[in-house]
């Protein structure tokens, strides 16, 4: 009798984390992306503002779990799931599964408005990093030949619209360029005249942190040359800037960090799902009426306290483990277990030299400035090119005074 077929949609911090789970199980393992790498999302916002390379946060899958002889990576897009099957139809072909883990992540979502994508860059891949990288290199290339006054602060106005983590990431990153990186790079104008605007629809920037330390974030951005704007929602986007309610915004570069959704691929599940198209999971992660379908990550709501738990990545790692355990329950003819999300907190970094954080249960006391330092670590046979922080108190709050970000390098633990 052959081993039972495991098959994960989604090469992401929860699928990985699965089929690493899963890799001295008695089951056989294909991990299917549609990209053969593993990126570290939650620096991708500086490989767009030219602080790091591709190649430093992302990881070839098969490399990663090459020591797996029970896992196979398949490259290859999902056209439908056929839960009567228990078939994923592929572009090309078809997976049979006995167990099907789903972590088919998030996509940007414009609330309705798809013809913003014209003029808007999103950050969801390498692509689109790339993308943003170029755009922003070249408005400043643009602006040293045009002699149009207008014209060239148009091309030095960066609208970020979205104040969650990325956008005020983003925000920071784009100062610093100006400021910073290409301070002395240029003749006809000054970089430092750059305007950098973050739009937020709701009251606050960093809404799912504590309020001290929304404003703490503001407050740095504000001081580093940000308009931060709050409680005044988009109303269009075109090739020639951005509306607000009652204000418009020339600017040749516009980045949309506003919101996203689940995959669409959910919807082929056949299961209840929320606004954002994520499913509604049993409380063991799994489909209700389908106990062989788990899903997790972005793509799943699953309750936690007053809402469901955040979209980052130690949920998605927890809920990761949890489904490849209960695959292995499964296997040895026992009861799954629910899942229970355990904070790690949440932290957002604001340039080179400042950070908030509101770390776990601890998170929501005041805010106080803490001390830290950088430490070389290790990573195989490569040299102590990277650095860790080392909190020296355990409070959430403000973190200033270090070269930011820390880890500048990330390859996942052998």
């Amino acid at each position: 009798m052959s081993a039972p077929h495991v098959v994960i949609l989604g090469g992401g911090f929860g699928g990985l984390q699965a089929a690493r789970g899963l890799a001295h199980a008695p089951v056989r393992v294909t991990l299917v992306d549609q990209n053969n790498h593993h990126l570290f999302q939650p620096l991708l916002y500086q490989v767009a503002t030219a602080g790091l390379a591709v190649t430093d946060i992302a990881v070839p899958l098969r490399h990663i779990v090459r020591a797996q002889a029970n896992t196979t990576v398949l490259l290859a897009r999902v056209k439908e799931l056929d839960v009567a099957r228990r078939a994923v139809v592929l572009e090309d072909g078809e997976l049979a599964y006995d167990h099907l883990i789903v972590a088919t992540g998030a996509v940007g979502t414009w609330f309705g408005h798809e013809e913003w994508a014209e003029h808007a860059l999103a950050l969801k891949d390498c692509r689109d990093a790339l993308e943003i990288r170029s755009r922003i290199l070249l408005a400043f290339e643009a602006a040293e030949r045009t002699d149009d006054e207008a014209e060239r602060a148009r091309l030095l106005t960066f609208v970020v619209i979205g104040g969650g983590p990325t956008g005020v990431e983003l925000a920071g990153a784009l100062v610093e360029i100006a400021h910073v990186t290409l301070a002395k790079d240029f003749r006809r104008f000054e970089p430092g005249s750059t305007r950098v605007v973050l739009v937020e629809g709701g009251p606050r920037v960093l809404g799912a942190f504590p309020a001290e330390l929304a404003e703490s974030a503001t407050q740095r951005l504000e001081g580093m040359g940000v308009r931060v704007v709050t409680g005044k929602p988009v109303t269009n986007i075109d090739a020639s800037g951005v509306e607000l309610a009652d204000e418009r915004i020339p600017s040749a570069t516009v980045l949309w960090a506003a919101g996203v959704r689940a995959s669409p691929l959910t919807h082929s599940l056949g299961a209840e799902l929320d606004r954002g198209g994520r499913v509604r999971v049993a409380p063991d992660l799994s489909v209700p009426g389908h106990a062989e379908i788990m899903v997790i990550g972005d793509a799943a709501a699953v309750p936690w306290r007053d809402g469901t738990v955040p979209g980052m990545c130690p949920g998605a790692l927890q809920m990761g483990r949890h489904a490849a355990l209960n695959v292995v329950r499964a296997t040895h003819g026992e009861a799954p277990l629910p899942f229970v999300y355990r904070d790690k907190g949440s932290l957002a970094t604001i340039g080179r030299s400042f950070a908030v954080a509101a770390l776990g249960k601890l998170g929501h006391r005041k805010s106080k400035r803490m001390t830290f330092r950088a430490v070389p670590v290790l990573q195989g046979d490569r040299r102590p090119s990277s650095a860790v922080w080392v909190v020296g108190s355990s409070l959430g709050g403000v973190f200033e005074g270090c070269s930011w970000p820390p880890v500048v390098q990330w390859r996942p633990d052998p």
